[in-house]
């Protein structure tokens, strides 16, 4: 198995060293803001790879650990030899204190949360911000002395050197984290780093990475044809776009119905992408193939892997009917990789597209998505010409209703969710909030409760509404559904929906919760 992107070799690049940072995403996405592209890289990179990377600045994270420790998180010291600046931000600014020079104690003064920052001297990073300031905090130890060479930039009550730089402007540290939007001022100091240390071009765009992928496309597929996997959501649909756009009619688009959908949805993705797009599509009907394969599995890994497998092996079927198509085209994004596991970054789940592909799989996989966030990828969408509809689509899980069935997907159980999450999804449009939330959905537990309806005892199962706000799909917060919105959710599905006799809401946060429950 192969895996190919769209080129990011053009493009100025920041390099983000991982150092178990809650936030390093985050760095990723602001600097991306300032249309400059970033790549998180493992905390064990050498200088040599970073060197290979040419990249034009780099940023340490923050982390968890004390940088006195004895389980402390180092980096190659070689990579404070690199020539490109450095900034340093809460660990990472004491790691860059402790390994030229400077002291990091713990001062018995930690700070948490809201902060003020004065600044004390000239600094690039705070050129024309006020002198007085809001910052966000959280550590324990503080940065107590600056290294040789190094300026004392800003201080708080907890921390005497809150920020720092060496006078030749190669390395910038900051106790606090200006990547959160608690820190009101944090873009315009990232966006110093970035275009007065750094010198960065803001080139990263949708239409640039637009260029970029078609071209790596070209070049990657030659005269070969493409097989895609369409699933009706945005991710697939932009990257069938893309690819199409690359290499026309040598695309053909297979739409695998795995039977896991919401209500209606096959047929809206083969009258839109069929007609509208004029896009050689494949409507295959595998749903029996997939629910027979998920018979009497509970466990929702084991159910991930079940599906990606499967829906492999009816790609390579489908694939051998069109003279051997050796390159497939998915829509795997940039969190789908993070949170699928890396080095630094804990598997939370494996992604279909990520962890549940088989070893031997025939295809070279062809991602011109890979490095990119879901906002990315939407504002590339609209940039292409696809419609609202698609390109502002909510988000949906590759395995479809498979991981919002707790424990066995049985089509009793699949026919109550698909009814239940239909009423969730036209409350949310009647109420005018579909844009505004992230993913609004339904959830069917692996219990049953006791009920009163028709002055008869009931024992059937509750459904969960889920509603979520998020950027990125990294970091969520539970949606403020209005009570009366709520309330027709609740009475419509257990009046509507048979087997359903309690509704609740979900007010879970990301973390500690994930937004799907499995």
């Amino acid at each position: 198995m192969q895996r190919g992107q769209a080129s990011t070799g053009d493009f100025d690049r920041v390099l983000i060293i991982d150092l178990g940072a809650q936030y390093a995403q985050l760095i990723a996405r602001r600097v991306r803001e300032a249309h400059v592209f970033s790549e998180i890289v493992p905390r064990d990179i050498t200088a040599a790879e970073i060197i290979a990377r040419s990249p034009i600045g780099v940023i340490l994270s923050g982390g968890p650990a004390s940088v006195y420790a004895e389980d402390a998180y180092e980096i190659d010291p070689k990579i404070f030899e690199v020539d490109a600046p450095m900034l340093g931000i809460c660990y990472g600014h004491q790691l860059i204190a402790s390994a030229l020079g400077g002291e990091v104690a713990r001062t018995g003064a930690a700070e948490y949360g809201k902060t003020p920052l004065e600044i004390m001297d000239q600094s690039l990073l705070f050129t024309e911000l006020p002198h007085h300031q809001d910052v966000w905090m959280s550590h324990g130890d503080a940065v107590v002395a600056a290294p040789p060479g190094f300026r004392v930039t800003a201080s708080t009550p907890g921390s005497p050197v809150a920020a720092m730089e060496s006078d030749d402007h190669r390395f910038f540290g900051v106790q606090f984290h200006p990547e959160v939007g608690h820190t009101p001022r944090g873009a315009d100091m990232l966006k110093r780093f970035l275009f007065d240390a750094c010198g960065a071009l803001p080139s990263w765009t949708s239409h640039s990475i637009i260029e970029q992928s078609i071209e790596a496309i070209r070049i990657q597929v030659g005269h070969e044809k493409v097989i895609c996997g369409l699933s009706g959501g945005v991710d697939s649909a932009v990257a069938a776009a893309l690819v199409h756009r690359a290499v026309g009619d040598q695309l053909t688009c297979v739409f695998i119905d795995h039977g896991l959908l919401r209500s209606g949805e096959a047929n809206q993705v083969d009258e839109t992408f069929r007609g509208a797009f004029r896009i050689n599509l494949i409507h295959v009907d595998a749903q029996d193939r997939f629910l027979d394969s998920l018979a009497g599995v509970t466990d929702p890994e084991a159910k991930r892997k079940i599906i990606g497998e499967t829906f492999i092996r009816v790609f390579e079927e489908v694939a051998a009917d069109l003279a051997d198509t050796p390159f497939l085209v998915q829509g795997t994004l940039y969190p789908d990789i993070i949170e699928s596991g890396t080095k630094d970054a804990a598997r939370i789940k494996s992604h279909h597209n990520v962890g549940g592909l088989p070893e031997d799989m025939q295809f070279a996989l062809i991602e011109p998505l890979r490095d990119l966030f879901k906002d990315e990828v939407r504002a590339i969408g609209a940039e292409l010409g696809l419609p609202e509809e698609i390109v502002w689509r909510q988000p949906f899980p590759g395995p479809g209703l498979a991981v919002r069935i707790i424990g066995e997907v049985t089509r009793e159980r699949l026919a109550i969710l698909q009814a239940a999450d239909a009423i969730v999804t036209e409350e949310v449009r009647r109420a005018g909030m579909y844009r505004q939330l992230w993913q609004s959905f339904a959830v069917l537990p692996a219990v049953r409760t006791v009920g009163v309806q028709g002055d008869g005892r009931t024992y059937a199962y509750p459904i969960v509404v889920r509603a979520v706000t998020s950027d990125d799909a990294m970091t969520a917060d539970w949606a403020r559904l209005p009570y009366e919105v709520l309330e027709r959710i609740s009475s419509r599905v257990i009046n509507e929906v048979s087997g359903i006799n309690r509704v609740a809401y979900d007010i879970s946060s990301k973390p500690p919760a994930t937004i799907e429950w499995e």
